[in-house]
């Protein structure tokens, strides 16, 4: 591979391989595609969305094999639930007689000691531990990148995303520290999304929202005055459930409280069949009130 002391030589030169283009994925995927860079995906087993998402995005179908041969840097930005299987899928379609990809970038929201578990699970590759931080780079909207581990690939990773709106910010070379620093955020901006929907479920149920709304719109920054976002936390909640779980471990092996970060894991379940569906608030507070009843406790 034509790889220097920084990178590749360059943007246009790069091959990277995204393991799998979900809405934040096929964004990355974008945003290096407007830099001249190749970028592959590997379509087996997957949706009808994501492999329209790939094509809007000007991503490169190849198989998992292919895929791995071609690439010099590969991304994973999965569930964070899948992010082992991944990992396993690529050691195991590793070409043998060949380098394979030099960086794996682990960019999905999982507990520190996972995060080392992937590491692990490849050996022949320079693991950077990723984390993204904010929305997808759509609209003009720049997401942070974080990254922790060998200064030669987060140097790398960092010339990859040079002059497109993903924001890298390196962390050093200890494994885990992005992950712990996003699922230290995650604990605070998912779990209070979760209690200010179950906090409106209860004023409306009471006829009482508009009060509710009135008292937090008086304090700035309020989620409760962000009722458009129940449905939005409806739809993303098979993603934040398992990532608020791996949240609640964060918390637990800093010695510190995690039941309530688990709990809002839990809320999120009765949400999962709503998967990337468009919900009314009404019907999205009904979902819950499904989930808290005895038969379903």
């Amino acid at each position: 591979m034509n790889l220097n002391g920084h990178g590749l030589t360059t943007a246009r030169a790069a091959v990277v391989g995204l393991l799998h283009p979900g809405s934040m994925g096929a964004a990355f995927g974008a945003q290096l595609r407007s830099r001249g860079t190749t970028v592959l995906w590997c379509p087996d087993g997957r949706s009808a969305a994501t492999r329209r998402r790939a094509e809007q995005a000007g991503l490169e179908p190849e198989s998992l094999t292919g895929l791995l041969a071609r690439a010099h840097l590969v991304i994973s930005l999965c569930p964070p639930a899948a992010a082992e299987d991944v990992a396993a899928q690529v050691a195991a379609h590793a070409p043998a007689d060949g380098p394979g990809p030099a960086v794996y970038v682990e960019a999905n929201a999982v507990a520190p000691h996972r995060m080392r578990h992937i590491a692990g699970l490849l050996p022949g590759m320079a693991v950077v531990d990723g984390a993204v931080v904010g929305s997808p780079p759509v609209g003009g909207k720049t997401p942070s990148l974080y990254l922790a581990g060998p200064a030669a690939a987060v140097a790398r990773t960092e010339a990859i995303f040079e002059r497109t709106d993903v924001v890298t910010r390196p962390l050093g070379e200890d494994i885990g520290k992005a992950s712990a620093l996003k699922l230290a955020y995650s604990s605070y901006q998912k779990v209070s999304r979760v209690l200010a929907a179950v906090a409106y479920g209860a004023a409306d149920a009471h006829g009482v929202a508009d009060e509710l709304m009135e008292i937090a719109g008086s304090r700035p920054g309020s989620y409760l005055t962000e009722t458009s976002y129940i449905p939005k936390t409806a739809a993303r909640a098979w993603r934040w459930g398992p990532e608020l779980e791996d949240a609640a471990v964060l918390l637990a092996d800093a010695g510190l409280p995690p039941q309530i970060v688990a709990a809002a894991a839990t809320v999120l379940v009765g949400w999962n069949p709503e998967k990337d569906t468009g919900l009314t608030v009404e019907a999205a507070l009904a979902e819950l009130r499904l989930q808290a009843r005895p038969e379903h406790g």
